[in-house]
């Protein structure tokens, strides 16, 4: 069969929902926001294959998501096997479940191999300690959480609306040049995708959230749900140099915003030493683990 990708666009978004409707997924980069965003950073594409959603990617090197749906995964599997190899280039399957490598491994046994990355594993939380911060571990992020409040009496939080999102862009402005965002390469992409994320808000139905100190915006996160009991905070920004910026934007983006959510997925921390001890304090109640698939011999 021929396969026709297609570049991610807005009106995309139903054909996508759909299936991630059917199949529920955890990871984080499984929502139709976090898609359309990083699309042209990783030149990402869909199809429909045997009436299961697929992305493919070719930023690095070719490769391919998962099929998720309910339609006929081995089917679906063999057809993107095979236009692997009309291409001439090795299988490669992305971002593979450690649930969706065994499926594959019961319908082609001893046939792939899995490779996780522990710079791609999500952070899990439960939303419960991330609100309360309660316990000895938590004991830290409390004492900072004070001590903003101490200095800024006048803090306020606020859902982010048409009224403050410029407020926003401003704030992320000058957030860039303090983190040397300004050259191309992957800060200032992930910068990109923050700026479209906030103009875009409305649209994508991402919930965001703000904290004012002094009147001025200090932080901000936006985020949405993934899967049935998951919250996903995918982006999280606060000036570093205010003390406590960073443990209030997480605490009430999530008591606001994600309370009826069992878990709060993080993201990953991409093999950055600081983002990793700072991901880890919060003491996250699971990694979820994403691999490569690859063709076993080739």
């Amino acid at each position: 069969m021929e396969i026709i990708w297609k570049t991610l666009e807005m009106e995309d978004e139903r054909i996508i929902q759909h299936y991630y409707d059917m199949v529920p997924m955890r990871n984080c980069e499984f929502t139709f926001a976090n898609n359309l965003l990083w699309a042209p950073f990783y030149e990402i594409r869909y199809a429909v294959v045997e009436d299961m959603l697929v992305f493919i990617s070719d930023e690095a090197e070719l490769s391919v998501s998962c099929p998720l749906g309910k339609g006929d995964l081995k089917k679906a599997v063999d057809a993107l096997i095979q236009y692997f190899k009309d291409k001439g280039r090795p299988f490669k399957m992305h971002l593979v479940s450690p649930a969706q490598f065994e499926e594959l491994e019961r319908l082609y046994p001893g046939r792939f191999q899995v490779e996780y990355d522990r710079d791609a594993a999500d952070y899990v939380y439960e939303s419960e300690r991330l609100i309360s911060l309660a316990g000895k571990k938590l004991h830290g992020k409390r004492n900072h959480i004070n001590r903003f409040k101490e200095n800024f009496p006048d803090w306020k939080y606020e859902v982010i609306s048409e009224e403050n999102v410029e407020e926003c862009v401003a704030m992320a402005e000058i957030w860039r040049e303090q983190n040397g965002c300004m050259e191309k390469g992957e800060k200032h992409d992930e910068f990109c995708v923050t700026l479209n994320a906030l103009k875009l808000h409305d649209e994508l139905g991402l919930k965001g959230g703000l904290i004012r100190a002094d009147g001025k915006v200090v932080a901000f996160s936006l985020g949405e749900p993934c899967g049935e009991d998951m919250f996903v905070v995918h982006i999280e920004k606060a000036f570093a140099e205010i003390q406590g910026a960073y443990p209030m934007i997480n605490q009430q983006f999530v008591e606001h915003e994600a309370a009826g959510y069992r878990y709060i997925n993080r993201e990953e921390d991409t093999g950055e030493e600081g983002l990793r001890k700072a991901k880890l304090s919060y003491d996250p109640a699971f990694l979820m683990e994403k691999g490569l698939v690859t063709e076993k011999g080739i």
